[in-house]
């Protein structure tokens, strides 16, 4: 597995926990949906997974690393594998769209070489080919602010690309996209599963669209993970559990 979540559990007070007791384990080269209602806990679990928020008990293994208990500098060095692709797209607007796809490997970078927008040839050429595996080579130097909501997100794919992630969090990644765009842009995470063999877990409101895309369905209900089935298994009353 690539990833094993054991007994995770968040709480900001007391008497309402955010995640309860949540474990789970994730094959790689697979595309996990995760479904809930607002304010079940999905955001709050992909920032956990990374450390973001420190949860009070458990433990989250990736590659054979528990990212909860270790260093700093460990930590570091695995979150160069992951990848996150969020709702607003976080892009620097003033940046073009291959500028934007360099920013995972800044750690690699001098800093005078990033204030300059001097990088590395071999480094241009990678997001290049980034930019062309998504459909945007044409949109290269363009500037972020000037991309539809649809290509900005399809230059945080190619970022993840470029930054040679193995795991892409995905939070609500269409939840701004008109549908025909939204398929555009989950269809093409689908293709890194496929073809890639990236492992993608993302946060989903639309359920048509985690039973198109997804190979499995994780359901949360106020922080508690309730439902955790391969899609082809789900039926109707699944869903209704997870929204009831």
């Amino acid at each position: 597995m690539m990833l094993i979540v054991e007994n995770l559990s968040q709480s900001y007070s007391e008497n309402k926990p955010v995640l309860d007791n949540i474990s789970f384990a994730i094959a790689p080269g697979t595309f996990t949906a995760i479904l809930g209602r607002s304010g079940a806990g999905k955001t709050t679990l992909l920032r956990s997974l990374l450390r973001l928020h420190q949860p009070q008990k458990g433990r989250v293994w990736f590659n054979n690393c528990d990212l909860l208990t270790c260093s700093s500098r460990e930590l570091q060095k695995q979150r160069r594998s992951i990848a996150t692709i969020a709702q607003q797209f976080n892009l620097i607007p003033r940046r073009t769209a291959l500028e934007n796809c360099l920013g995972g490997r800044l750690n690699e970078i001098a800093l005078w070489r990033c204030f300059l927008s001097r990088f590395p040839l071999q480094l241009q050429r990678e997001g290049l080919t980034a930019l062309t595996r998504v459909n945007l080579l044409e949109m290269a130097f363009q500037r972020a602010d000037r991309l539809s909501g649809g290509q900005q997100q399809r230059v945080a794919i190619a970022r993840a690309l470029t930054q040679n992630a193995t795991l892409i969090l995905a939070d609500e990644p269409v939840a701004s996209l008109d549908p025909q765009t939204a398929h555009q842009v989950l269809s093409l995470l689908r293709s890194l599963c496929d073809q890639d063999d990236l492992t993608v877990i993302c946060n989903l409101h639309q359920v048509e669209f985690a039973r198109q895309y997804s190979d499995r369905i994780l359901g949360l209900k106020q922080g508690k993970l309730i439902l955790d089935r391969p899609t082809s298994e789900l039926k109707s009353s699944d869903f209704q559990q997870i929204y009831q």
